[in-house]
């Protein structure tokens, strides 16, 4: 895993057991309106209700799957033999996904918390830690209403996941630093031209500010438009030595079958 991977550190704690519950706002239809959201289907993965890593809303035939990293969900492997703990020590607790949060202190929930059914994640990671599977698909439940994330967010609001995606693209890439670096909560997005990584040149990297711990799992989205326009999803943020420099491992034939699994389940 890359020693600059920007998961968030004190929000998991070991032992974590916490339970969390689906909640929604109380308002005449249950959520706000996504219209009026800047990024309706990114927001932020918590583990035990607390800010961890970014996630999002992938296009998908149920409108259950969230992507993110694999560092976020599951510890790295090493010389063959699964990891025990994240990588920052702890454990990583019970998972949920809130989309477009906002707000100081603990935040706005405008769009629901969706607790994660199942998470799917390549042997490449949790055997041997590759970066270049640094990615992760996750399947929520439904709400109380038996509605899906997906038609809660907007069905066309949800980048179609790409498997065979090229490195230079122009790319939109939107996450959630860490409230010292973001005390309102706001998502920060840059759309910038992505290309090989110098250091790794299998990883893709962009040059944008901002890119703080806690933006771990940012879509990497490419010809993204406007409304009804959500472009195509190539990868997700792994990794950045500064909030400057970000990497993404990007989408392969494996990550598809990721996908399909997360979508069936």
């Amino acid at each position: 895993m890359s020693p600059g991977a920007k998961a968030i550190a004190s929000a998991a704690v070991a032992g974590l057991a916490a339970v969390l519950a689906v909640v929604f706002v109380d308002t005449a239809g249950g959520y706000e309106d996504r219209n009026v959201l800047p990024f309706p289907t990114v927001g932020v993965l918590m583990a035990g209700g607390e800010h961890w890593c970014t996630a999002s809303v992938v296009d998908s035939p149920r409108g259950n799957v969230v992507a993110t990293a694999a560092h976020c969900v599951a510890p790295a492997g090493e010389d063959g033999q699964p990891g025990e703990v994240a990588h920052d020590g702890l454990a990583i607790g019970e998972l949920a996904f809130a989309p477009a949060f906002s707000g100081e202190g603990s935040g706005k929930q405008p769009l629901g918390v969706w607790k994660v059914r199942s998470v799917q994640v390549d042997e490449r990671w949790t055997k041997w830690g590759e970066d270049t599977a640094d990615f992760a698909f996750l399947s929520v439940e439904p709400d109380g209403d038996g509605r899906s994330l997906q038609e809660v967010v907007g069905h066309d609001e949800a980048a179609k996941p790409v498997w065979t995606s090229g490195y230079d693209r122009e790319v939109t890439v939107v996450g959630y630093p860490e409230s010292q670096h973001n005390p309102e909560n706001k998502p920060v997005a840059c759309t910038t031209q992505s290309r090989h990584d110098e250091d790794d040149p299998a990883m893709l990297y962009i040059n944008c500010s901002g890119f703080w711990t806690g933006t771990s799992g940012s879509p990497w989205i490419a010809d993204r438009g406007g409304p009804g326009h959500p472009g195509q999803l190539i990868g997700v943020l792994s990794g950045g030595d500064t909030d400057v420099d970000s990497t993404a491992a990007l989408f392969d034939g494996r990550a598809k079958a990721l996908y399909e699994r997360a979508a069936n389940g």
